[in-house]
């Protein structure tokens, strides 16, 4: 993202734009754009999103995750913290502290045609794709998050070895 760059701020796709990223080519229609971004960049990130026309949404707790819409697409960032040993964790809301996959945020960039982008490890994307349903109770698993670990288990030259 060209204004997050321009703050200096890191921003990494997670969802299904990181997978259509890491496999380098798009994959299905996208409704929405997800981001992972530092807690401490929230301020200077909403304010750049602000002055380039982007509109804020209501969502969830301001210390969790930070929504906005341009010419009808939504940008979400959820937002990361670190505790005391160094690892990422859930910045803000009922969650707070809880750690992300390790190595979530060491992927190298991925790219669909000269378009380059940071994403959240393929790893770490079907983890809290299959993890997500148990996080969150109450919310089902997608059919679309299934077909998302197969093509990332597939890209990755592995299998589900989740019991079924």
């Amino acid at each position: 993202m060209e204004i997050a760059k321009a703050l200096g701020v890191e921003v990494w796709l997670r969802g299904g734009w990181a997978m259509d990223f890491f496999i380098g080519e798009v994959t299905r229609d996208h409704v929405d754009i997800d981001w992972f971004a530092r807690a401490d960049d929230a301020s200077a990130l909403t304010d750049g999103l602000l002055r380039s026309g982007y509109d804020p949404l209501p969502g969830p707790l301001a210390d969790q995750q930070l929504d906005f819409c341009k010419q009808g697409v939504e940008s979400s960032f959820a937002l990361l913290g670190e505790d005391r040993s160094g690892r990422i964790v859930v910045a803000g809301g009922p969650w707070a502290g809880e750690v992300w996959p390790e190595g979530m945020l060491d992927a190298p960039p991925g790219r669909i045609g000269a378009l380059r982008c940071r994403i959240i490890s393929p790893r770490a994307q079907i983890e809290i794709k299959q993890m997500m349903p148990v996080w969150v109770p109450g919310r089902p698993r997608r059919r679309k998050d299934a077909e998302d670990i197969t093509r990332l288990q597939a890209a990755l030259g592995e299998q589900d070895t989740r019991p079924a």
